[in-house]
């Protein structure tokens, strides 16, 4: 089986503030995503880094001198690298290794860098000669933000509803303003733009605040404190950043499967959509030279960068086939309806189906490309792909709901409409898969064991099998997100956590299993893997295990063609199709 798939990091180019002539952003180079710089005015490009693993994170001083970028293992540990834009050897920027967690440069060229480990995360400044000074340490997992235009004050993220939500730390002084999400989850989205050697003004951190129901914007200012723009609410999830002007704002929504960008005028206090085509916005930029960037895909097209000045970097356009009939339902449950994305053959009904469960869980299946969505189809499945409870645009009481049950109450609702398009004479009630990826293949292993009678092959891309020792492996920015999900440790919810792990359902599975696991993922670890696929031999189900040379995410083009290979022919021939080549 042939498959054409590209490696498409979903991120618009960095530019130069002070020179938006220069620019750097993360390309395909032979099947890996590496950096390159892109000389805006010439309209050339020049690859930067050459890794085996590829490179995802990079940045570039406002100047347009140097870039940075992040010099990490397979499993995300590594350090900071500087190199010349105009080429030359690399330097370490002089940081300790570890995790990454945010980057921000100020106008003079002073950089705030997060590097996260066990126990938490360090804040660095890195002055424009190279010196090096701790600002702070948290003894848990923080994201730094920004630091702001006049380098004077950085801002730290924790989670949204934690009584540090967001944490704004003047580097001149050492004065801590500590927001509390605990009454209305809030985060910050960065420092508005100040010009160069400006300290007039007081500085502005963009805040999103959840308040009723909606997702607010609001502004702290040093000195005065938060300020929440009542006149403009959102139903759902919205990702705001400045305009360069620092009177406008650009909002990236997602609501219901796919995205609308607005622009907010502070003076003005306006909020316009802007014209841009039907699908999903991956990303969203309004650059230094006041062009538009972002990042659009829709089911038929693969992502593309998208700009309103029609300037782009020297890409190959991406095209893929794009099988099958697209449609979309809301299935009716207790619960509230569930909205679901299908991909049908061409073909007359009932079909086999393969339920694709998406990740996160604060994410959604999008109107996006998904090349493993186009493979089934043209194998003549169906691609059922629900936006169970937990999933964002659709409001936060829908996101927040785990009443049943982390994993649990998500099962749930995948029962109901798995049952609804069986009634419907769509799919085949004896030739229906569930598939995974991350902590949809956490899904995918749970509905193994809970549902067992609904599936007929089960695959797990680098999931989580076994929840308390899951826990224990992975990062601290996971360890954070399950505390916030169960409430608790397994040591202070140890029934949660049993009751919502797949190894506790491992005697009550029949399909035949498949699981894909990173042998560096530090997300989904690959020990509590090899622990539930012993369990599950020792119940006489032995599953199939294969390994991917990656971490969790996978940035070679050679990982995501052995994943959709693995995938498609072990759920095509477990639900009684012929076997598809490789």
């Amino acid at each position: 089986m042939e498959v054409s798939v590209r490696v498409f990091f979903p991120e618009p180019p960095a530019f130069a503030e002070l020179d938006p002539g220069r620019a750097v952003y993360i390309g395909d180079a032979e099947g890996r995503c590496e950096v390159f710089a892109w000389d805006v005015a010439r309209g050339t490009r020049r690859r930067l880094t050459d890794r085996e693993q590829g490179t995802v994170a990079c940045a570039i001083n406002p100047a347009g001198t140097e870039v940075w970028w992040f010099d990490d293992d397979v499993d995300g540990v590594g350090e900071w690298r500087v190199l010349p834009f105009g080429g030359g050897p690399a330097r370490p920027a002089g940081l300790p290794r570890g995790r990454s967690a945010g980057l921000a440069m100020a106008l003079d060229g002073t950089a705030a860098v997060g590097v996260g480990g066990e126990r938490g995360t360090a804040v660095y400044q890195v002055t424009p000669d190279g010196s090096v000074h701790l600002v702070t340490r948290t003894t848990d997992h923080a994201q730094l933000v920004d630091i702001s235009g006049s380098a004077q004050m950085v801002a730290l993220a924790a989670e949204p509803d934690a009584p540090d939500a967001v944490t704004v730390i003047s580097l001149r002084t050492g004065k801590r303003t500590v927001l509390s999400g605990a009454a209305n989850p809030l985060w910050a989205a960065g420092f508005a733009p100040s010009e160069a050697g400006s300290g007039h003004t007081p500085e502005r951190l963009l805040l999103t605040v959840l308040r009723a129901g909606e997702y607010r914007l609001a502004l702290w200012t040093a000195g005065e404190g938060v300020t929440v723009l009542d006149w403009c609410g959102f139903d759902t999830e919205i990702s705001p950043s400045w305009y360069p002007d620092g009177n406008r704002i650009l909002i990236r929504q997602d609501r219901h499967a796919r995205s609308a960008l607005h622009e907010l005028d502070l003076r003005a206090r306006s909020v316009e959509r802007l014209d841009t085509p039907a699908g999903a916005i991956l990303a969203a930029a309004a650059q230094p030279d006041g062009d538009l960037h972002y990042v659009w895909t829709d089911s038929r097209h693969p992502p593309r960068l998208c700009t309103v000045s029609g300037r782009r970097p020297p890409e190959p356009e991406p095209d893929a086939p794009h099988p099958g009939r697209r449609d979309e339902l809301w299935v009716s449950t207790p619960a509230g309806p569930v909205h679901t994305l299908l991909t049908l053959p061409e073909t007359a009904g009932p079909h086999p189906a393969v339920f694709l469960l998406h990740g996160g869980p604060y994410d959604a299946a999008r109107d996006a490309y998904d090349p493993l969505v186009s493979v089934f189809a043209a194998i003549g499945c169906a691609v059922v792909r629900p936006n169970y409870r937990g999933s964002t645009g659709y409001g936060a009481a829908w996101r927040d709901r785990f009443e049943e049950g982390v994993g649990l109450t998500q099962l749930n609702d995948v029962a109901a409409v798995r049952t609804h398009l069986i009634e419907s004479g769509l799919i085949d009630p004896e030739r229906t898969a569930v598939c995974g990826q991350s902590w949809g293949g956490y899904l995918a292993l749970l509905a193994a064991g809970v549902q067992p009678e609904s599936w007929q092959a089960v695959a797990a891309v680098n999931p989580i099998a076994d929840y308390p020792a899951a826990f224990h492996e992975a990062t601290a920015a996971v360890r954070a997100l399950d505390l916030r999900l169960f409430g608790g440790n397994p040591r202070q919810k140890p029934d949660e956590y049993a009751r919502s792990s797949p190894a506790t359902y491992a005697a009550e599975v029949r399909a035949p299993v498949l699981i894909l696991s990173g042998t560096d993922d530090p997300k989904c670890p690959p020990g509590q893997i090899r622990s539930y696929a012993a369990v599950l031999r020792n119940h006489g189900r032995p599953p199939r295990l294969e390994w991917t040379a990656s971490g969790h995410e996978g940035y070679r083009i050679g990982v995501h063609v052995q994943v959709i290979s693995a995938v498609v022919r072990f759920l095509a021939l477990a639900m009684g199709g012929k076997p598809v080549p490789a």
